[in-house]
Protein backbone atom coordinates (compact mmCIF):
# COMPACT_ATOMS: atom_id res chain seq x y z
CA UNK A 1 0.00 0.00 0.00
CA UNK A 2 1.36 3.47 -0.81
CA UNK A 3 2.07 5.89 2.01
CA UNK A 4 -0.88 7.90 3.28
CA UNK A 5 -0.97 11.32 1.57
CA UNK A 6 -1.66 13.43 4.68
CA UNK A 7 -0.07 13.88 8.10
CA UNK A 8 -2.25 12.74 10.99
CA UNK A 9 -3.20 14.46 14.24
CA UNK A 10 -4.61 12.31 17.05
CA UNK A 11 -6.35 14.25 19.80
CA UNK A 12 -5.40 12.84 23.20
CA UNK A 13 -5.09 15.83 25.54
CA UNK A 14 -8.50 15.92 27.24
CA UNK A 15 -9.18 15.45 30.94
CA UNK A 16 -11.70 12.65 30.38
CA UNK A 17 -14.02 13.98 33.07
CA UNK A 18 -16.99 11.98 31.76
CA UNK A 19 -15.03 8.82 32.56
CA UNK A 20 -15.23 9.59 36.29
CA UNK A 21 -12.96 7.45 38.49
CA UNK A 22 -11.43 5.70 35.47
CA UNK A 23 -9.33 8.79 34.70
CA UNK A 24 -8.34 9.55 38.29
CA UNK A 25 -4.95 7.90 37.76
CA UNK A 26 -4.55 7.77 33.99
CA UNK A 27 -5.43 9.78 30.88
CA UNK A 28 -8.50 8.65 28.96
CA UNK A 29 -6.50 7.42 25.93
CA UNK A 30 -4.84 4.79 28.14
CA UNK A 31 -8.13 3.21 29.25
CA UNK A 32 -8.22 -0.36 27.90
CA UNK A 33 -10.92 -1.48 25.49
CA UNK A 34 -10.85 -5.11 24.38
CA UNK A 35 -7.36 -5.47 25.81
CA UNK A 36 -5.81 -2.45 24.09
CA UNK A 37 -5.51 1.16 25.17
CA UNK A 38 -7.82 3.53 23.30
CA UNK A 39 -4.83 5.35 21.81
CA UNK A 40 -3.56 2.04 20.42
CA UNK A 41 -6.83 1.48 18.60
CA UNK A 42 -6.39 4.89 16.93
CA UNK A 43 -2.76 4.14 16.11
CA UNK A 44 -3.87 0.84 14.61
CA UNK A 45 -6.15 2.72 12.23
CA UNK A 46 -3.17 4.91 11.28
CA UNK A 47 -0.85 1.96 10.75
CA UNK A 48 -3.41 0.15 8.60
CA UNK A 49 -3.64 3.27 6.41
CA UNK A 50 0.19 3.52 6.11
CA UNK A 51 0.37 6.94 7.77
CA UNK A 52 3.99 8.10 7.89
CA UNK A 53 3.72 11.27 10.02
CA UNK A 54 1.62 11.17 13.20
CA UNK A 55 1.36 13.78 15.94
CA UNK A 56 -0.41 13.10 19.25
CA UNK A 57 -1.27 16.01 21.51
CA UNK A 58 -1.12 15.53 25.27
CA UNK A 59 -1.88 17.48 28.43
CA UNK A 60 -3.51 15.61 31.32
CA UNK A 61 -0.97 13.12 32.73
CA UNK A 62 1.17 13.75 29.70
CA UNK A 63 4.11 11.88 31.26
CA UNK A 64 2.12 8.65 31.13
CA UNK A 65 1.22 9.29 27.51
CA UNK A 66 4.85 10.00 26.65
CA UNK A 67 5.95 6.75 28.32
CA UNK A 68 3.30 4.76 26.47
CA UNK A 69 4.22 6.28 23.12
CA UNK A 70 7.98 6.18 23.58
CA UNK A 71 8.59 3.30 21.19
CA UNK A 72 5.93 4.30 18.67
CA UNK A 73 6.69 6.26 15.54
CA UNK A 74 4.85 9.39 16.66
CA UNK A 75 5.66 12.97 17.62
CA UNK A 76 4.12 14.56 20.71
CA UNK A 77 2.69 18.06 20.91
CA UNK A 78 2.56 18.55 24.68
CA UNK A 79 0.21 21.29 25.80
CA UNK A 80 2.23 22.03 28.89
CA UNK A 81 0.67 25.22 30.28
CA UNK A 82 -3.00 24.68 29.50
CA UNK A 83 -5.29 22.54 27.43
CA UNK A 84 -5.84 24.23 24.08
CA UNK A 85 -9.08 22.55 22.92
CA UNK A 86 -9.30 20.98 19.48
CA UNK A 87 -8.64 24.05 17.34
CA UNK A 88 -5.88 25.39 19.52
CA UNK A 89 -4.34 21.94 19.82
CA UNK A 90 -4.22 21.58 16.05
CA UNK A 91 -2.80 25.09 15.65
CA UNK A 92 -0.01 24.33 18.16
CA UNK A 93 0.83 21.09 16.35
CA UNK A 94 1.01 22.55 12.83
CA UNK A 95 4.81 23.02 12.90
CA UNK A 96 5.13 19.26 13.48
CA UNK A 97 2.48 18.33 10.92
CA UNK A 98 3.86 20.35 8.02
CA UNK A 99 2.12 22.03 5.11
CA UNK A 100 -1.22 21.24 3.54
CA UNK A 101 -4.33 19.34 4.61
CA UNK A 102 -4.25 17.34 7.84
CA UNK A 103 -6.13 14.17 8.76
CA UNK A 104 -7.42 13.88 12.31
CA UNK A 105 -8.67 11.17 14.63
CA UNK A 106 -10.16 11.41 18.09
CA UNK A 107 -8.70 8.91 20.52
CA UNK A 108 -12.01 8.12 22.26
CA UNK A 109 -13.80 6.24 19.50
CA UNK A 110 -13.81 2.74 18.06
CA UNK A 111 -14.39 2.23 14.34
CA UNK A 112 -15.18 -1.01 12.55
CA UNK A 113 -15.57 -1.69 8.86
CA UNK A 114 -13.70 0.40 6.30
CA UNK A 115 -10.61 2.26 7.46
CA UNK A 116 -11.75 5.81 8.32
CA UNK A 117 -8.59 7.49 7.09
CA UNK A 118 -8.64 5.70 3.75
CA UNK A 119 -12.31 6.55 3.23
CA UNK A 120 -11.59 10.22 3.80
CA UNK A 121 -8.50 10.29 1.57
CA UNK A 122 -10.42 8.67 -1.30
CA UNK A 123 -13.18 11.30 -1.10
CA UNK A 124 -11.03 14.40 -0.51
CA UNK A 125 -11.15 17.06 -3.24
CA UNK A 126 -8.45 19.65 -2.74
CA UNK A 127 -9.53 23.14 -3.79
CA UNK A 128 -13.22 22.34 -3.35
CA UNK A 129 -13.11 21.24 0.26
CA UNK A 130 -11.76 22.86 3.39
CA UNK A 131 -13.13 20.12 5.62
CA UNK A 132 -14.33 16.56 5.06
CA UNK A 133 -15.92 14.94 8.10
CA UNK A 134 -16.71 11.27 8.61
CA UNK A 135 -20.32 10.84 9.69
CA UNK A 136 -22.87 8.22 10.62
CA UNK A 137 -26.65 8.50 10.82
CA UNK A 138 -27.58 8.97 14.47
CA UNK A 139 -29.40 5.65 14.66
CA UNK A 140 -26.26 3.76 13.61
CA UNK A 141 -24.03 5.14 16.37
CA UNK A 142 -23.37 3.43 19.70
CA UNK A 143 -23.22 5.10 23.14
CA UNK A 144 -23.37 8.57 21.62
CA UNK A 145 -26.55 10.12 22.97
CA UNK A 146 -29.81 11.37 21.49
CA UNK A 147 -28.66 14.27 19.31
CA UNK A 148 -26.98 14.51 15.94
CA UNK A 149 -24.40 17.10 14.89
CA UNK A 150 -25.00 17.91 11.20
CA UNK A 151 -27.37 17.68 8.28
CA UNK A 152 -25.88 16.04 5.19
CA UNK A 153 -27.10 17.41 1.84
CA UNK A 154 -27.26 15.31 -1.34
CA UNK A 155 -24.20 17.17 -2.70
CA UNK A 156 -22.20 16.19 0.39
CA UNK A 157 -22.19 19.59 2.09
CA UNK A 158 -22.91 19.69 5.81
CA UNK A 159 -24.96 22.22 7.76
CA UNK A 160 -26.36 22.72 11.24
CA UNK A 161 -28.39 25.10 13.33
CA UNK A 162 -31.60 24.65 11.35
CA UNK A 163 -32.92 21.50 12.99
CA UNK A 164 -32.91 18.03 11.50
CA UNK A 165 -29.27 17.33 12.38
CA UNK A 166 -29.50 13.56 11.95
CA UNK A 167 -25.83 12.73 11.30
CA UNK A 168 -23.10 12.41 13.94
CA UNK A 169 -19.46 13.39 13.52
CA UNK A 170 -17.54 10.25 14.45
CA UNK A 171 -14.12 11.66 15.19
CA UNK A 172 -12.29 11.44 11.85
CA UNK A 173 -11.76 14.20 9.30
CA UNK A 174 -9.45 15.89 6.83
CA UNK A 175 -9.14 19.63 7.19
CA UNK A 176 -7.19 22.36 5.44
CA UNK A 177 -5.55 24.28 8.30
CA UNK A 178 -5.38 27.80 6.80
CA UNK A 179 -8.23 29.13 8.95
CA UNK A 180 -6.76 27.48 12.03
CA UNK A 181 -3.31 28.95 11.44
CA UNK A 182 -4.75 32.45 11.04
CA UNK A 183 -6.90 32.33 14.19
CA UNK A 184 -5.35 34.78 16.68
CA UNK A 185 -6.42 32.97 19.84
CA UNK A 186 -4.40 30.11 21.30
CA UNK A 187 -7.39 28.28 22.82
CA UNK A 188 -10.43 27.55 20.65
CA UNK A 189 -12.64 24.74 19.41
CA UNK A 190 -12.75 23.42 15.87
CA UNK A 191 -16.43 24.34 15.92
CA UNK A 192 -15.49 27.91 15.01
CA UNK A 193 -13.64 27.14 11.76
CA UNK A 194 -16.22 24.45 10.97
CA UNK A 195 -18.96 27.09 11.17
CA UNK A 196 -16.96 29.41 8.92
CA UNK A 197 -16.43 26.62 6.40
CA UNK A 198 -20.12 25.69 6.49
CA UNK A 199 -20.99 29.33 5.74
CA UNK A 200 -18.50 29.33 2.86
CA UNK A 201 -19.90 26.08 1.44
CA UNK A 202 -16.57 24.27 1.79
CA UNK A 203 -17.45 21.82 4.61
CA UNK A 204 -18.44 18.33 3.47
CA UNK A 205 -19.23 14.96 4.95
CA UNK A 206 -19.24 11.32 3.92
CA UNK A 207 -20.94 8.37 5.62
CA UNK A 208 -18.68 5.75 7.18
CA UNK A 209 -18.97 2.22 5.80
CA UNK A 210 -18.96 0.47 9.15
CA UNK A 211 -19.71 0.95 12.83
CA UNK A 212 -18.60 3.41 15.47
CA UNK A 213 -18.88 3.68 19.23
CA UNK A 214 -18.29 6.74 21.41
CA UNK A 215 -16.00 5.74 24.29
CA UNK A 216 -16.13 9.10 26.06
CA UNK A 217 -17.93 7.70 29.12
CA UNK A 218 -17.79 4.37 31.02
CA UNK A 219 -20.92 2.92 29.38
CA UNK A 220 -19.18 3.18 26.02
CA UNK A 221 -16.53 0.62 26.97
CA UNK A 222 -18.82 -2.41 27.00
CA UNK A 223 -20.61 -1.19 23.88
CA UNK A 224 -17.29 -0.77 22.06
CA UNK A 225 -16.10 -4.21 23.10
CA UNK A 226 -19.34 -5.74 21.84
CA UNK A 227 -18.93 -3.84 18.55
CA UNK A 228 -15.37 -5.13 18.14
CA UNK A 229 -16.44 -8.70 18.90
CA UNK A 230 -19.36 -8.55 16.46
CA UNK A 231 -17.03 -7.28 13.72
CA UNK A 232 -14.84 -10.38 14.06
CA UNK A 233 -11.80 -8.55 15.42
CA UNK A 234 -12.35 -9.27 19.09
Amino acid sequence: MPDYPFPLMIFAAGFGTRMGALTADRPKPLIPVAGRALIDHALGVAEEASVTRTVVNTHYRGDQMADHLRDRNVMISHEREQILETGGGLKAALPLLGEGPVAMLNSDGIWTGANPLLELAAAWEDGRMEALLLLLPLERTLAHGPKGDFRLAPDGRISRGQGGEDHVYIGAQILHPARIASTPEAVFSLNRPWNEMIAAGTAFGIVHDGGWCDVGHPEGIAAAEALIQSSGHG
